[in-house]
């Protein structure tokens, strides 16, 4: 566990062994995950993989095709049929995207017990996982750098074996094993047939031993007197048959060639016969020349942590907390929840995770982790709030690795977008899914109480994080132009409808995952697609000057949100509609955040109406995304005491496990990550603001944290902002990157401030 001096604790301990997976822990790259739990007679590590999705039909499912039926929905709904929206299907039943899976687990056992020495820990910083008892240590990585899977066992007799048997494995899984003995060590691989699919996954282990005698057994190895064990894992989804000699070939290419050992000597008289054994048993004595040799476990740790812990470092929370409870293990820590010392911890934890999370995709609903088969809700890509949310910190606190995950993933997609905005709208451009096994993009998860393929603010949504970091960096990516004109090339063709006023209706319209309480789910003029459909339009605007008066021009044509009476920003605009309060989404407020459509200096009226809308908002079941989505709005709102309700809820209710990981529901019900990956935003917000013409600082800070720092957070005008708060001032360092005149925002008030390129503005704050 790594500290800087001083400061706040940059991972997590326990003194005792994890027996349930949730609480084993984790690290990642974005394309293998590793979770460690277990004890020392049986240490396990469950291999992930962004890529393992079991078929379930889903790899087949197309859009409905219902272009040809949407005029007459549009009538019907304009004419009072609140219910039209629920015929609007072509009659197939709810087809759940295909669910995430892990693979397998690597077990490590011994036969003797440990002793009483036990410790396990994280460190942040490298994202290496180790336990240690006595006679025993382990070490786990997973290399951004090499894209393997690390673990170094050093001091114990052991068996090694690939084992598929996690809960919920399907029984007709069609599984083999192989092991061949090698010169230094073996090559175990495991494959796995999904049934009744013509898809696979094979993992592959290579092990490199040192000393000691190395035997085969039915599963996999057993190591006798050895002084150390380096297994190096890979595993691949794919159709027919995998090249096990060339991946093997790979992870050998890894290590140093002077660190392999010289041949063993063998002997086959105690041979375990397998499938696809070579050699029965192997001794092995150590390098094979002269040579200094090169640590293998070093050299690849090396190479992974230049990248991680650059990425890891560049933005650090420091809340003044009490020494002693920084160094509490996590289990206890969590039984103090007001400590300032569990918000930095999770702050902390909620950035090594998303960092680790994110790669070839963003996060899942587990992010990149499980230790089951049975996934909630398949462990999608669940796109209108959850994916959100998690990214939500990405751009602020100096993460592109995640920006571009979400980046690759919308790229791939894109077509199927497209294919949406065919089938359902009969228009051109595109239209995000809800829902996303990350295979496919295509909206194929929806019925009656979930019309999710009327929903049309998700491309919007989607692509926030990716327009925020193009303003932290002052240019634009070329995918996010392209993207933002296909989305507003949809509006062009799907807005046709005008009301008496002649304003544009978003009809059908779908405010997730929330009906009105006089009428079905499929509506009119959600607020949500209202906010999101102007964004759009005028966010393509900025990226493409030659469209961007026609963009504009369309934009200005939809109607303003409406306040009901009750005083507050109604969920749907189209008059009639009444509100449903207790609900844990708040979609409607996506105009506070993540936009900055409706905020306290533009818009004030309306800003009062979204917080009494906030007020009146229910938490229904308590869901984790919901009660921080609610402090995020809350932020906007500048409402400290709100923020830290709503933060509390998160971090008294028993939402974390001792990994850190944390849960759907109260009392750890329900493997998620929404409440991990979404707290940095949540912090950030409370602390600092930006857009690309406003820096706000400290503007919903709650009171339970006086004293503190913030470095390295990026704004949204291109500097990177240090900030530091006491009870009595606050001072910002602010380092800009490009020469711009912002208006800053304090509780004193407005004033312009005036920043040029490479010179730092130091900015003290009497009164906050």
């Amino acid at each position: 566990m790594t500290t800087h001096p001083a400061g706040p604790v940059h991972g997590t301990w326990e003194p005792t062994p994890a027996t349930r997976w949730e609480d084993g822990y984790l690290s990642g790259n974005g394309h293998h995950g590793a979770l460690v739990f277990g004890d020392p007679n049986d240490e396990r590590v469950v291999v992930t993989h962004h890529t393992l999705v079991r078929p379930n039909s889903g790899e087949r499912a197309r859009p409905p095709e219902l272009a040809s039926q949407l005029p007459q929905l549009q009538d019907r709904l304009l004419a009072g049929d609140v219910r039209a929206a629920e015929d609007f299907t072509d009659g197939r039943d709810l087809q759940w995207v295909q669910p995430f899976h892990p693979a397998f687990h690597i077990r490590l056992r011994r036969a003797s017990g440990a002793g009483r020495h036990y410790r396990r820990s994280v460190d942040f910083t490298t994202g290496v996982t180790h336990a240690e008892g006595d006679g025993w240590d382990s070490r786990v990585f997973v290399s951004r750098a090499d894209d393997v899977i690390v673990q170094r066992v050093t001091g114990a007799d052991l068996t090694i074996a690939l084992d598929h048997r996690l809960p919920g494995a399907p029984h007709d899984l069609a599984v083999g094993h192989g092991a061949v003995l090698t010169s230094d060590g073996a090559l175990l691989n495991l494959r796995a047939r999904y049934p009744g699919s013509d898809r696979a996954y094979t993992g592959i282990t290579l092990v490199i031993v040192t000393g000691g005698r190395t035997t085969l057994t039915p599963l996999g190895l057993q190591l006798t007197g050895a002084a150390s064990a380096l297994l190096l894992t890979r595993v691949l989804r794919h159709t027919g048959e995998i090249d096990v000699p060339t991946v093997s070939r790979a992870l050998r290419d890894l290590v140093p060639h002077q660190a392999l050992g010289g041949p063993g000597e063998v002997d086959c008289g105690a041979a375990a016969p397998q499938r696809g054994a070579g050699n029965c048993a192997t001794s092995h004595s150590g390098p094979a020349d002269k040579r200094q040799p090169t640590d293998p476990y070093t050299h690849l740790l090396d190479r992974h942590t230049t990248l991680h812990r650059t990425a890891y470092t560049r933005v650090t929370l420091d809340l003044d907390a009490d020494p002693t409870e920084r160094a509490l293990p996590g289990s206890e820590l969590l039984e103090q929840p007001e400590s300032p010392a569990f918000l930095e911890r999770l702050f902390a934890a909620g950035r090594y995770h998303l960092l680790s999370a994110a790669g070839l995709l963003p996060p899942r609903l587990t992010g990149l982790w499980t230790g089951d088969w049975n996934t909630a809700w398949s462990g999608a890509f669940t796109n209108d709030a959850n994916v959100n949310l998690q990214t939500a910190s990405a751009a602020a606190t100096a993460l592109p690795e995640v920006t571009d995950a979400l980046a690759g993933l919308i790229g791939r997609q894109l077509p199927d977008w497209r294919e949406n905005a065919r089938a359902i709208f009969g228009a051109r451009g595109a239209v995000a899914p809800a829902h996303s096994d990350g295979e496919s993009g295509l909206t194929y998860h929806f019925n009656r109480e979930y019309p999710l393929h009327l929903w049309t603010a998700g491309a919007d949504w989607l692509l926030k994080p990716l327009v925020d970091h193009d303003e932290t960096r002052g240019e634009r990516d070329p995918r996010t132009a392209d993207t933002l004109a296909e989305v507003a090339q949809f509006y062009e063709d799907f807005l046709t409808r005008t009301d008496d006023d002649g304003h544009l209706v978003l009809v059908p319209s779908y405010s997730p995952e929330n009906r009105p309480a006089n009428a079905s789910w499929g509506a009119i003029n959600a607020a949500m697609d209202l906010s999101a459909a102007r964004h759009a339009l005028r966010t393509a605007a900025e990226y493409h000057p030659e469209k961007a008066q026609a963009w504009r021009a369309l934009a200005d044509r939809l109607p303003p949100h409406r306040i009901n009476d009750d005083g507050a920003l109604a969920e749907w605009a189209w008059p009639g509609l009444d509100d449903t309060y207790d609900h844990r989404h708040l979609s409607h407020l996506y105009g506070v955040w993540p936009l900055d459509e409706i905020n306290p200096y533009d818009t004030p009226d309306l800003a009062g109406a979204a917080h009494r809308a906030l007020e009146l908002r229910g938490a229904e079941n308590d869901s984790a995304h919901g009660h921080l989505h609610h402090a995020l709005v809350a932020a906007r709102l500048r409402d400290g005491d709100r923020v830290a309700h709503a933060l509390g809820q998160v971090l008294k209710g028993d939402f974390f496990h001792a990994s850190l990981m944390s849960s759907h529901y109260p009392n750890l019900d329900v493997y998620n990550a929404d409440a991990a990956h979404t707290l940095p935003a949540v912090v950030i917000e409370m602390l600092v603001q930006s857009t690309p013409d406003r820096l706000v600082l400290l503007p919903a800070l709650p009171a339970a944290y006086p004293k503190g720092e913030l470095t390295g957070i990026r704004t949204r005008f291109g500097a990177e902002v240090d900030l530091s708060w006491s009870p009595q001032q606050a001072t910002a360092v602010v380092r800009p990157t490009r020469t711009h005149r912002v208006e800053l925002r304090t509780s004193s008030g407005a004033r312009p401030l005036d920043l040029v390129a490479g010179e730092d503005h130091v900015l003290t704050l009497k009164t906050w």
